[in-house]
């Protein structure tokens, strides 16, 4: 059982938030999308948030600041959140404007707002479970995305959805965070794309 939840942790690893947005994004716009402007946008947000972070974490680990890549520790979260958020203002300055689309920089300003409220909570010895920040701003972002273009996605929101309930029950599991703190990350992880929406939606 603990392998098992310890596989959805992996699976469900916020690390992966940002290109599932983007490709959930380009796999639901009835807009045309060429080629190029998808790949100029996907290759850059999955080195930015997924290659360069994993490259940093070995990097922290080696030199002593995170011991796993789950850092259940207040300290060990700040430096890899100081990184992550950097890492997703360059999207939203330098990848965006050039393939400029409303529904994905949101996402990534919404982003940047709950990694942001997960920084602040650590200054008061709150940790917040970022696993439920990212799976909660996916569920919000997917909701978004289905009233935008009008679109059924039933089976996709079930499926997060289902996903969002087995993420919070494997860190119960696991004792890497308590009810408040999976409740906490999951209401920041859904305002903070709530609060963007009324820009885009």
């Amino acid at each position: 059982m603990k392998n098992f939840q310890e596989v959805i942790s992996y699976i469900f690893h916020p690390l992966f938030t940002p290109i599932i947005g983007t490709l959930s994004y380009f796999l639901l716009t009835p807009k045309y999308s060429p080629i190029q402007l998808q790949s100029s946008s996907i290759l850059p947000i999955f080195i930015l948030t997924i290659v360069i972070p994993i490259i940093s974490y070995f990097i922290l680990k080696s030199i002593g600041i995170v011991n796993t890549i789950f850092m259940p520790s207040l300290q060990e979260r700040k430096y890899p959140l100081y990184i992550n958020i950097t890492l997703l203002f360059i999207i939203v300055y330098k990848v965006i404007p050039y393939n400029y689309t409303s529904e994905l920089y949101y996402f990534f300003i919404g982003l940047i707002g709950a990694y942001f409220s997960s920084l602040l909570l650590l200054f008061f010895n709150f940790k917040s479970s970022m696993h439920l920040i990212s799976m909660g701003s996916l569920l919000m972002y997917l909701i978004s995305l289905s009233v935008h273009f009008e679109i059924n996605i039933i089976l996709g929101l079930c499926f997060f959805t289902i996903a969002t309930g087995l993420v919070a029950s494997s860190r119960l599991y696991l004792k890497a965070h308590s009810k408040a703190e999976i409740l906490i990350g999951f209401f920041v992880g859904v305002f903070s794309q709530l609060l963007t929406i009324k820009f885009w939606l």
